[in-house]
This record gives C-alpha cells, structure tokens and sequence, in this order.
C-alpha cells in the first residue's frame, strides 16, 4: 500500500469538504478548488479528515493512489494558507515593477515584459528584484513563477537571470587565452 496513499488529509478548523458528482470541492472562506475524481480511487469525508483507498492493485491505480492523497492536500494547504513562490533577478540593469495588477520585467530586451496574472494569482515586487508569484492553487503557482523564470533563465557564466529563491546555479570558467 502507499505510504503517502494511506496518510489521511486533515481537515484544519473552517475548511470543508464535500463529493458531488464525482468531483470533490475544498472550501475555506472565499477560497474554493475543486478536482474531479478518478475511478478506482475512492475518497472519503468523516471526522474532520479525508481518506483516500483504492479499489484493486493494478499498476495505474497504485501509482494514482498517493497522487490524489497528494493532489487533496495541496488544496487543503491552498485554500487555508495559499502558496508562494519567491523568485530573484541578478543582473545589471534587470529589474521588475508593478504596473497596476500586471508585473512589469526589463531584462536587457529592447522592450519590457508585461506580464498579466491569470484568475486566483497575485504578483508583488519587493525592491525591484524579488517577486513574490501568490495563489490558493499549487500547480498554477509554480507555472506562473515557471513562465516568468523563463524570460531570462539564470546563466551559468556570469549568473545573471531570473532565479527561484534558494536556487544554485552552477557557474563556468570563462574562456581562457592561448599562448
């Protein structure tokens, strides 16, 4: 059995759960996510927790398993704490703004990157080289901050780009001359 798979969900205080038609919402305050149910999963709601089975043990329902145990938590943890990615830009010149909603990049193109958040994400900008990407859904957090990263990944020669948080970027000798 999975390891993860068999953990239970806890439910903290103000969120709550429900299945309808095969789809199950998590609900806290104003935050709402919702995720379809797989067959052979089933998922249960009682005594402030959710627990999730699985019907036989065929390959693709074990390996489903601990990913819908997963997939539940990480709404839970959404719509009770939200999510947050931190990203950092190195370089000369390379600077981020805030242009009402809209996170405005220079990176070294001869014009800026406007880039505006989908439904349910915030951007904020601290200084003028750390961004905070923030929503109640994991998956969309990480491809925002993942679609900003990609504007100007972080080279290994000098450093300079956009880098989460925390990350190491490996760095490279320069050319050398010959005799």
């Amino acid at each position: 059995m999975s390891k993860i798979g068999r953990k239970p969900v806890v439910l903290p205080k103000g969120v709550s759960a429900e299945i309808k038609n095969g789809t199950i919402t998590v609900k806290h305050d104003k935050n709402v996510l919702s995720m379809p149910l797989v067959d052979d999963i089933e998922v249960e709601i009682a005594d402030g927790h959710i627990s999730v089975s699985r019907a036989n043990d065929e390959k693709p329902t074990k390996a489903l398993h601990g990913m819908v145990r997963a997939m539940l938590h990480n709404m839970v943890v959404g719509v009770s704490e939200g999510y947050t990615k931190v990203l950092e830009i190195q370089g000369v010149g390379y600077r981020a703004a805030m242009q009402g909603k809209n996170l405005v990049l220079n990176l070294g193109f001869s014009h800026p990157v406007e880039i505006t958040p989908p439904e349910g994400i915030t951007f904020a900008v601290d200084g003028n080289t750390t961004i905070f990407v923030k929503g109640i859904d994991k998956q969309v957090v990480g491809q925002i901050a993942s679609e900003i990263r990609s504007w100007r990944a972080p080279e290994p020669y000098k450093g300079k780009g956009i880098r989460y948080r925390g990350e190491y970027v490996r760095r490279k000798a320069g050319k050398t001359g010959s005799n």
